[in-house]
């Protein structure tokens, strides 16, 4: 007769990973379902692109904006819609809604790239120091009290811009532990170093009162305008960081096992680890350079849609910039409206929409755990 063997009673079954787990238990797209929420997210991005449009202070008729679109775009005849419609649109509304969607599509790619480096899904695009040393740099800008500029563009883009930059280069090169930067230092580098630039800001603002509201109304997301030309002079950082993360999109797929498997697989993690901190470190300091520091988004948009299509980087990370840029046009909509004709910071808006979520979000990581 044949024996069977049989489970002990005592010898514990191996333990099932949860769902709320991360990084996600398998890689395992699903073609149709990927399409589909693209198609959503780019439906979305076009309604909230032409709602942001026509709404405003001055209400600019839906059927006005495609006869001028149409007028500009393709040749058409000239339209009898008054001129201050073709201003509007033209010089206002359309160059601040690109800003705004380049803005949103750059902070949530980067937050699901550092999501993914870090394996963390409460990592965003200011975890190794950007926002504190872009603050720094703008507020160093804010108390030279002078209109001066810098290549054509002004003393405060600029100074955020290399301000964020000498930051992550300082909190990269203080993680460095002979040729590899760990992750685990690098976090703990840009904690330390952020909170002495944050320091030297506030003490910044406090010597220059005259300054301070223009200071916190960067701080928190506040439009510098800019017109066409701060479209032009981000695009390049955003469009280079971007295709830069999109070509390591299967390397961060590897790097959800850990690194030493991800090195047995042939991975080039220290290339890939500096590859990815540097275009993500350049696409939200070129957009924050601008645009003021914007919270939530690159931590909202990116797990949120991870949890509805997947953790596949190659779909997440167009997802995310689709996903961003429609977020955070529908947020700067509410910023212009709420208190018309007083204007919110949008960082306020983010804050108040994403601030649920991240409670949310805290909670299944604390079901997963325990």
């Amino acid at each position: 007769m044949t024996v069977r063997p049989t489970r002990s009673a005592s010898a514990p079954a191996s333990p099932a990973r949860k769902p709320d787990d991360f990084p996600p238990r398998a890689l395992t797209p699903n073609p149709s379902r990927s399409l589909a929420l693209l198609a959503v997210c780019l439906v979305a991005l076009i309604g909230a692109a032409l709602l942001a449009v026509v709404i405003g202070s001055v209400a600019v008729p839906l059927d006005a904006v495609l006869a001028l679109l149409g007028e500009r775009l393709m040749g058409l005849g000239a339209t009898a819609w008054p001129d201050k419609y073709r201003t509007i649109l033209f010089d206002i509304r359309l160059p601040r809604i690109a800003f705004i969607a380049v803005t949103g599509a750059a902070l949530a790619s980067a937050g699901a790239a550092y999501q993914g480096l870090f394996r963390n899904p409460l990592a965003d695009p200011y975890l190794v120091g950007v926002a504190s040393g872009a603050g720094l740099g703008a507020t160093l800008a804010l108390t030279l009290q002078t209109p001066g500029t810098f290549l054509g563009l002004g003393l405060v883009p600029v100074g955020a811009f290399l301000g964020a930059l000498a930051t992550v280069g300082l909190v990269t090169l203080s993680a460095q532990v002979g040729r590899r930067v760990p992750i685990s230092t690098m976090l703990l580098a840009g904690v330390a170093i952020g909170a002495f630039a944050s320091a030297l800001t506030t003490f910044l603002m406090l010597r220059t009162p005259e300054g301070l509201r223009r200071a916190f109304n960067w701080l928190l997301g506040g439009y510098t305008g800019g017109g066409w030309e701060a479209v032009l002079v981000i695009l390049p950082y955003v469009g280079v960081g971007w295709v830069v993360l999109q070509l390591h999109a299967r390397a961060l797929n590897v790097l959800q096992l850990d690194e030493e498997q991800a090195r047995q697989l042939g991975v080039n993690v220290e290339r890939v680890k500096a590859a990815v901190v540097l275009a993500a470190t350049l696409m939200t300091a070129a957009v924050v350079a601008f645009g003021g520091l914007t919270g939530f988004v690159g931590l909202v948009v990116p797990h949120a849609l991870r949890l509805m299509g997947g953790p596949d980087y190659r779909r997440l990370l167009p997802l995310s910039a689709l996903g961003g840029a429609a977020f955070l046009i529908l947020a700067d909509l509410v910023a212009r409206t709420a208190l018309a004709p007083q204007e919110l910071p949008v960082g306020v808006v983010t804050a108040l929409a994403g601030a649920p979520f991240f409670v949310f979000l805290l909670r299944r990581l604390k079901r997963s755990v325990f």
